[in-house]
């Protein structure tokens, strides 16, 4: 399970939402799906370490012509594709002089990624810019990042975190290909696919929208390997709803199905032992399935989909631990008891997974209107109000009975009470963001069910499009201000950033469309704001 670095420090970009069209579509309102845990110690980003705009640019726009923010784009994306990408394919980070490819845990010429903002989240921005603005340049970049998945599909049907397209590496791996080649057996390959960080889930989701444009809606090749992939997904569902961490096919059909409990005892010590097949809620796992399964459901228009989302809502319902603690630990065994995964994630009750399984039923309960997905949530959300912190905040684990916050020691990281001596390279407090995310969900579980999804339907009126402009304008004059003259993309400590890629031409594009479809209301807008003086901007401070 790697650690989250954020449902926005790097988020995928979902089309994921009833009536998208080819062209234009609505964009699906932003939501948290995730909530992030934030180191307690380590420096902070920094102005410094991202691209300063170039003194020389005009003052920006307060409201740019769509064609201006669209030109940006596509030099951008232009950029990405023909020097960046790797076959189609996407790491998270690149030198300038493009001399290697930068992921999570390990660097290569040929390294794309899965987890976003890798492959699929580059791929679903750049089918959205085409959604929006028609240029084929988008469409082609999203096929292409196709193209690199279906390549490195596993033969379970989903993927790893990243893939090296160097054959020395690439032959350890057993795929999808191979099993239409009739080669079956293993032999020591690997294949099990990953759920963790939204590695498999922004996959399909990312293929399963690309599919059903008019524009791919006759590629066998991709309608394959989409149909692999969510049959895999399908069949390692196990029989309590729930998955493991990894899969590398099937489900025991012999799996207990068995109501989570809060053990008399716990072990306080690592056990060292494999975490990949419990059944797993961290980093979102089950939260990214639950929405592909209700979008393949919406697309597809195959009950399959809708079953299994109810059938992960039953295991939702079944991981909700009892009172005096009501909601949920980060995996669980097969007797649905929470246990260790890496050393420093003990048996606990976890107010993050809490809050993405909460997630979850919300949105199978929109989907369902069926009102045993949100029965369980108020006590959830009652556990939430009450163990946060003192400052404001949560820890991210709570002891098992006593609901004591739970830390781990920065070197040994042997269990304790005590938060004075913690890890940085793992969040064991939430930041400030998290409380929003509980008031959102809390707001959610007393809204009416057709209130909330009136509001998650894309405006109508040209006043609601230009409004929507308004909330991105400030994010879209940064991002043109911090681009790269010479090629239009964004850097991070020196470094080519497909995190920034994906945030800002998603940010760019909801402006484009919010834009062109407000209208005159919204050319009165910039209208007005180009007639008002334009203010001294003021001095930085120095530090």
């Amino acid at each position: 399970m790697k650690r989250r670095t954020l449902l926005a420090t790097i988020a995928i970009v979902t089309i994921a939402g009833p009536g998208v069209a080819d062209n234009p579509a609505a964009p699906k309102p932003e939501k948290s799906s995730e909530q992030r845990a934030l180191p307690v110690a380590g420096p902070k980003a920094g102005p410094d370490e991202r691209t300063k705009a170039d003194k020389s640019k005009p003052a920006p726009e307060p409201y740019p012509a769509p064609e201006a923010v669209t030109a940006a784009m596509k030099k951008a994306a232009a950029f990405f594709r023909s020097h960046v990408a790797f076959a189609g394919g996407y790491a998270w980070r690149w030198p300038k002089d493009m001399s290697i490819a930068k992921g999570e845990d390990r660097d290569s010429p040929a390294l794309i990624m899965m987890q976003p903002p890798g492959t699929p989240a580059v791929g679903l921005t750049m089918l959205h810019a085409w959604q929006v603005t028609g240029d084929r340049l988008f469409l082609q970049g999203a096929k292409e990042a196709a193209q690199a998945l279906i390549w490195c599909q596993l033969a379970s049907g989903g993927w790893d975190s990243d893939f090296d397209f160097d054959p020395r590496v690439a032959r350890k791996y057993h795929f999808r290909r191979d099993i239409e080649a009739g080669d079956t057996e293993r032999n020591g390959r690997h294949a099990a696919s990953t759920l963790d960080d939204e590695k498999t889930g922004s996959a399909l989701l990312f293929l399963l929208e690309l599919a059903h444009t008019d524009a791919c809606k006759d590629d066998a090749g991709l309608k394959s390997a989409l149909r692999f992939g969510l049959d895999g997904l399908l069949a390692a569902q196990a029989p309590n709803g729930g998955w493991g961490q990894h899969y590398d096919g099937p489900a025991d059909p012999a799996r207990p199905v068995v109501k989570a409990r809060i053990p008399a005892e716990w072990p306080h010590t690592w056990p060292g032992v494999d975490y990949t097949r419990f059944y797993t809620l961290n980093d979102g796992n089950l939260l990214s399935v639950m929405r592909v399964l209700l979008r393949a459901h919406t697309l597809e228009k195959d009950a399959r989909f809708l079953d299994a989302a109810r059938k992960l809502g039953r295991f939702l319902l079944l991981a909700q631990l009892p009172e005096p603690q009501p909601a949920w630990a980060q995996q669980y065994d097969d007797e649905m008891i929470p246990v260790w995964a890496r050393k420093f994630e003990p048996p606990a009750v976890s107010s993050i997974e809490s809050a993405t399984a909460i997630e979850a039923l919300l949105e199978l309960w929109l989907a369902t209107g069926e009102g045993e997905w949100v029965k369980p949530l108020p006590s959830a959300i009652a556990w939430l109000e009450k163990s946060r912190l003192p400052g404001g905040r949560w820890a991210r684990f709570y002891e098992l009975g006593t609901n004591r916050p739970l830390y781990c020691k920065a070197q040994t990281y042997e269990v304790t009470f005590d938060d004075s001596d913690l890890p940085t390279h793992y969040g064991f407090k939430t930041d400030e963001r998290f409380a929003k995310e509980v008031e959102d969900l809390k707001a959610r579980l007393a809204m009416p069910r057709d209130e909330w999804l009136r509001k998650q339907a894309p405006p109508e009126a040209p006043k609601k499009w230009t409004s929507r402009a308004k909330g991105q304008a400030g994010k879209v004059t940064a991002a043109l201000q911090s681009a790269e003259r010479k090629t239009g993309v964004w850097l991070v400590q020196d470094l080519i950033d497909a995190g920034e890629f994906v945030k800002n031409l998603k940010a760019m594009s909801i402006y484009v469309e919010a834009a062109r479809k407000g209208g005159g209301t919204f050319e009165a807008l910039r209208a007005s704001a180009a007639s008002k003086p334009t203010a001294e901007p003021k001095p930085r401070p120095k530090p």
